[in-house]
């Protein structure tokens, strides 16, 4: 199934038309009501205009419906892989399929809103919520945030894109302003939010816990009005996290719909006392309303009655999910897939192949309708003669012993191949809570190093929600990355393991050698509640190849159990106008024995910039299916945003006339293919000109370097073309108004506003 924009919107004139309506017979206390939760979960219903309550619920990848008091108990339900391993499976259809079957499991629960996405940037990997987010790219985050929007949303369900904006540390989250300056927040913070409102429309966006640049995320009309809604487009409601609201009237002005939990009268007196203050305008709250109800609205017309989802095949999907998802970081030797016909004794080491980690801990915690492990799930693979050797390894904690160490090695010698068990146990990566170190336990390394002695043929399979470091990677053969696979994680690793599906899946984030390496080391998390984004756009890959670091493995990294070759890469022109798109073709064959799937990247390169870019950026990707010998080829089509950068001074997205270059490759240090592309502008595209503008920014304008001559005689100081180099930096770099200063007299403000007038 193609998943295309919400079946829903075509509707959404309709649906407020009907909201409107409704708010003009609304009294000021019953709109009050409707903006501040009913409780945890719910809104308030409206009974005498017959307005029904809307139910939500935690969930980015799996249902986490509470029932009963408090907040540990949930309904059963699919439980996914996390957003990190789905955004490693970089298949949009994939995460559209699941974004659908999330949202029968809501009809099922009578749930209208799931609270996910989750697209913020992975700025460092020791973020405590990375698991919960798909990517250091803000382009991949968006199209994997669209496609699971567009999922969900096919079925009548709506979704709650998070966490809106710069949300990128667990400690101290409430309070601690993420500073960063615009052209930053837009081309990494903002454009993955932007692509899934563009291309998906989410029913909600949910308003995050911190400050941007010391305004409350819930009360930032820069953030909620200018962007959310007067640039991108957004028609549903904005919903604060569960207790980010700091200020509820401000945050009803600056473009809140609904305080989450509920306040009891708390916010709704506020309201009320604001609008009959005038404070608080009647138009204002009313287009705080709207939006709102019009989902609550669409929701209770798409609410279905009497349906049940079908765990099996649910668990079914997340099998294959989490299939998709495995990523293949080293196979020396072929050591896999495992040949069980040949393999008679095999030792699966570590506590994690009995009782996996599956999932990361917090609101997105999800009571699982069944739990497959590797050990189970490999038992079934084998032939009925494969003896199989366990040896726990560790504890729950990660810890080992001696004890531990030598029943492992034991084991692992006395087999002709050892399976470790290794990651991240729970209290490593929680919500709340970032990491204090990229190491796994010193227990999971320890086991790994004491197993690689006693066997040669080690593989290991890391369960893990984001980026660790491997001590121990020239020791063993072969390393799997299986991430938080869900609960049907057991079954995949099995599967890839045996041979029955071939991993493709590619790294949707960098593996540094060491935290030192990361490019906001060594102040993170801030702990001054001022997390000042001084990288800028340099996170992720981005970093890496600016300094020249090179990483433990790669972003868009991943091997497979066959190879692929690229050739004849074909740009559609030579040159073209910034205005037009350019379609892109390139041949993928899969020169291996077994099918496959590989992940085709395209990333872009600005040759000669006027402004610091990265040295390449990725810009679209596409995941291929090829039978053994098998040739295809894969199109992409580039717009004018796929090589402009965002102009601070402008405020919008621009492009330099000259050349990129397209590099198309495997990941982003494998891009065989190249091609140079003329980008040209079809008019002059200059910054306009004013008081403040520098003396060579007129040399460099279309209509101001008329004047330029002029304005460098007027400062008085000789004749500039004789001047020295020092005197023409000096002059060049001086705002243009100081020539009234400096002519003494003979250059007036008169005849500066009069040039003004003539350049623009």
């Amino acid at each position: 199934m193609i998943f295309t924009k919400d079946p829903l919107a075509q509707q959404s004139a309709d649906y407020t038309a009907k909201a409107r309506a409704l708010v003009a017979e609304m009294t000021l206390e019953e709109k009050a009501l409707l903006l501040s939760g009913d409780g945890w979960w719910h809104t308030h219903p409206v009974e005498r205009l017959q307005i029904p309550a809307l139910s939500l619920s935690d969930g980015p990848h799996g249902l986490r419906k509470v029932e009963g008091a408090g907040l540990s108990t949930s309904v059963p339900a699919t439980c996914f892989p996390t957003a990190s391993a789905l955004a490693s499976s970089w298949d949009t259809e994939l995460v559209g399929q699941v974004g659908a079957a999330l949202a029968e499991e809501c009809q099922a629960h009578d749930v209208q809103v799931l609270l996910g996405p989750g697209v913020n940037m992975k700025r460092s990997p020791l973020a405590g919520r990375n698991f919960e987010y798909f990517s250091e790219d803000p382009l991949l985050a968006g199209k994997m945030g669209a496609a699971y929007i567009l999922g969900v949303q096919s079925q009548g369900v709506g979704t709650s894109l998070k966490h809106y904006a710069a949300n990128n540390q667990e400690f101290e989250r409430m309070s601690t302003s993420s500073n960063l300056d615009e052209r930053t927040l837009h081309e990494l913070y903002l454009l993955a939010f932007e692509i899934a409102v563009k291309e998906a429309q989410p029913w909600s966006v949910m308003a995050a816990y911190n400050p941007v640049n010391h305004v409350y995320a819930t009360e930032n009309s820069f953030l909620l009005q200018d962007i959310l809604r007067a640039k991108w487009g957004f028609e549903g409601f904005v919903v604060s996290d569960w207790g980010a609201v700091h200020d509820g009237v401000a945050g009803v002005n600056a473009g809140l719909s609904l305080e989450m939990p509920g306040s009891g009268g708390y916010l709704r007196n506020k309201i009320i006392a604001a609008v009959r203050a005038g404070t608080l305008s009647p138009a204002r709250l009313d287009e705080a309303v709207v939006p709102l109800l019009t989902v609550i609205l669409k929701a209770k017309d798409h609410k279905r009655s009497g349906v049940a989802f079908d765990a099996g095949s649910h668990d079914a999907l997340a099998r294959r999910a989490a299939s998709e998802s495995l990523v293949l970081l080293k196979n020396a030797g072929g050591l896999l897939p495992l040949d069980f016909r040949r393999i008679k004794t095999i030792a699966l080491i570590g506590a994690f192949a009995k009782a996996p980690r599956y999932q990361g801990s917090g609101s997105s915690q999800v009571n699982p309708t069944r739990i497959s492990t590797a050990y189970d799930e490999l038992v079934k693979l084998m032939d009925q003669d494969t003896i199989v050797r366990y040896a726990a390894g560790y504890t729950k904690e990660g810890t080992t012993t001696e004890d531990l160490i030598e029943e492992a090695q034991l084991q692992a010698k006395a087999a002709e191949v050892a399976i470790v068990f290794a990651g991240l146990p729970s209290n490593y990566e929680c919500e709340g809570l970032d990491r204090s170190s990229l190491e796994m336990p010193a227990g999971h390394n320890q086991l790994i190093a004491a197993v690689s002695v006693a066997q040669p043929n080690v593989a290991v399979v890391l369960m893990n929600g984001s980026a660790v470091t491997m001590p121990w990677a020239e020791k063993v053969k072969a390393i799997l990355e299986a991430w938080l696979s869900g609960q049907a994680g057991g079954g995949a690793i099995a599967d890839a393991l045996a041979g029955r599906v071939n991993p493709s899946g590619k790294l949707a984030e960098t593996f540094p050698v060491r935290i030192e390496d990361t490019p906001c080391f060594p102040d993170f998390p801030a702990r001054t509640k001022e997390a000042n984004y001084g990288e800028g756009i340099f996170i992720g890959y981005r970093y890496y190849d600016a300094r020249k670091i090179a990483p433990l493995f790669p972003f868009g990294f991943g091997l497979s159990y066959t190879t692929f070759a690229y050739s004849e890469l074909r740009v559609g022109a030579t040159a073209i106008r910034e205005t037009d798109g350019v379609n892109v073709e390139l041949k993928v064959k899969n020169t291996g024995p077994v099918a496959g799937q590989e992940i085709v990247q395209l990333y872009v390169h600005e040759q000669r910039s006027n402004v610091v870019r990265p040295e390449k950026e990725l810009k679209a990707f596409a995941k291929v299916a090829l039978r053994a010998g098998e040739e295809r080829t894969v199109s992409f089509q580039l717009t004018k945003r796929d090589f402009a950068y965002y102009d601070t001074y402008r405020h919008d997205w621009i492009v330099n006339p000259g050349k990129f270059e397209i590099l198309v490759g495997s990941s982003s240090q494998n891009l065989p293919l190249g091609h140079t592309l003329e980008v040209e502008l079809t008019k002059p595209d200059c910054a306009p000109l004013t008081r403040y503008s520098l003396l060579k920014d007129f040399e460099n304008h279309p209509k101001g370097k008329a004047f330029y001559p002029q304005l460098k005689e007027a400062f008085g100081l000789g004749n500039p073309d004789e001047a020295d180099m020092a005197t023409r930096a000096f002059l060049d770099d001086m705002p243009v108004y100081k020539v009234c200063a400096f002519s003494a007299g003979r250059f007036t403000e008169e005849m500066l506003r009069e040039i003004l007038k003539e350049v623009q």
